[in-house]
């Protein structure tokens, strides 16, 4: 396999590795030689991991292509869910204050170089540090008051690394560029209580309330206790055996902490971390969808570089999508190239990739829900009234914001768009998820992959009726024989 370490600036490296390329990040996201190549192991080892920044979008397109990415997007959202590193940090406890029992001072800091300390003392710490986050340089730092604590755990740059270090650092290197395996951490086995996560502001719930009390009245009748439990409840989630996931997901809000420490902790998910990662971002989805075939409209990723030769490509209108949009928010139509250039300077400025798409209008979206592989409600969603999208957030009328739906059985969608809906889903894995899809010109096309599609009352269980939500709760007992 194909090793690379992808950095900001190569020239600036300092280690020399045996049968691995260094390369720089624009390469690696911009030139499509590394699209194509089907087997390859990244170290991102970028100076910055925030979010859309170079460095997040490497790991997040090597995941897209197949590539085995360390560390991987999880690992980088997890280092800046603060609840989600104090609830790790619990699980050793015991191995902190043993490691640093003897240190006089009320700071200290760690130093973590591809699982490893320059003293040999912290060598366990280190190791349960790395094999959580999986990022190669690590900091760690703690105070003292009573006991010791974490203050702050970050990601750091070779060059943020003392010269007093870099010899160690460089033996450390390569041992660890030399394993043929790569710790990952464990996860338990789990039983049968269900927590549905529901946010009460949520400003586009995936589920109404009539859906929610169908969810619980079906799964009493299936001896499974349900509760709807709230963002504020994430300490409360080990007390229960699944997780249900209903409000919005994004990286950055509370949906994706629970479900990265229901994973954690052996909690029964069809929600899964990965599954939001990847469906929240768009510029992840243009690339997996490319790389399986998959039919969509023509989508370019938009990046600095590249941003004057789009139209081209896509033409106009066309349709701008920020990477994390979700229910419409954050997707913009450009009708001329004035309107594109003022949209792709906005959109520019908060995300290093955007995605453009070329327009196609249709009447309505099909959109067909999957469980674990298998279809379980089809739907037809309209276009909001005088609106090119189905939602439209600026109508007047809250009854105009979006359009009207059909619900068919399985059986009448065309097999064309069922089987395309089957093949993306698995790209993503098991779970539950919705896939959108349009018909122009009687050629099926993939809009979006929903890692938390709609379940409501009177909408998606319109033909179905009470399997739809039996379906899921199925699903959940089927993970906790």
């Amino acid at each position: 396999m194909n090793k690379y370490i992808v950095v900001n600036q190569p020239e600036k490296w300092n280690f020399s590795i045996e049968n691995i390329t260094v390369i720089s990040s624009q390469e690696y996201l911009t030139n499509p030689t590394f699209s194509l190549l089907k087997k390859a192991r990244i170290f991102n080892l970028c100076k910055d991991y925030s979010y859309q920044s170079k460095g997040y979008y490497v790991s997040l397109l090597a995941e897209a292509r197949g590539h085995l990415a360390i560390p991987t997007v999880k690992n980088i959202v997890d280092l800046k869910t603060l609840k989600l590193v104090r609830i790790v940090s619990d699980e050793f406890e015991d191995v902190i204050q043993q490691s640093l029992k003897n240190i006089k001072s009320r700071e200290f800091t760690l130093s973590i170089y591809f699982g490893q300390n320059v003293a040999q003392k912290y060598k366990e710490l280190s190791g349960l540090f790395y094999k959580h986050f999986q990022v190669p340089f690590l900091r760690v730092k703690f105070n003292y008051n009573t006991k010791w604590n974490i203050q702050s755990i970050k990601a750091i740059s070779e060059s943020e690394i003392p010269e007093e270090h870099l010899e160690s650092v460089h033996e450390f290197a390569n041992q660890y560029f030399s394993k043929k395996r790569y710790d990952t951490p464990k996860l338990a086995k789990s039983d049968f209580d269900l927590a549905i996560l529901v946010n009460p502001n949520d400003p586009a719930p995936p589920s109404n309330a009539k859906a929610l009390k169908k969810f619980i009245d079906i799964a009493e009748k299936m001896n499974i206790y349900a509760e709807i439990i709230e963002p504020k409840d994430l300490s409360r989630l080990s007390s229960f055996d699944a997780l249900f996931i209903r409000q919005s997901t994004e990286v950055n809000n509370e949906a994706y902490a629970f479900a990265r420490k229901a994973q954690q902790e052996g909690i029964a998910i069809i929600d899964y971390p990965d599954a939001i990662l990847k469906c929240c971002n768009k510029v992840y989805m243009a690339e997996a969808l490319n790389n399986a075939n998959i039919a969509t409209p023509k989508t370019i990723i938009v990046h600095k570089d590249n941003r004057n030769q789009v139209l081209k490509e896509v033409g106009l209108p066309c349709v701008l999508k920020a990477p994390d949009s979700t229910f419409s928010f954050g997707v913009k139509k450009a009708k001329t190239e004035e309107e594109y250039n003022i949209l792709v300077n906005e959109m520019l400025k908060e995300s290093d990739l955007i995605i453009a798409q070329e327009f196609c209008p249709s009447d309505y979206d099909w959109r067909i829900g999957i469980i674990d592989d298998k279809p379980f409600f089809a739907c037809k969603y309209y276009m909001a009234k005088g609106h090119w999208q189905i939602y439209n957030w600026k109508a007047k009328k809250k009854n105009d914001q979006d359009g009207d739906a059909d619900c068919l059985p399985i059986e009448d969608v065309p097999k064309k768009v069922l089987d395309m809906a089957l093949k993306s889903a698995r790209l993503i894995g098991k779970g539950l998820y919705g896939i959108d899809i349009k018909v122009v010109n009687n050629k099926p096309m993939v809009i979006e992959i929903n890692d938390n599609p709609n379940i409501d009352f009177g909408v998606e269980d319109l033909h179905y009726g009470d399997a739809v939500y039996t379906e899921i709760l199925t699903a959940f007992k089927n993970r906790l024989v």
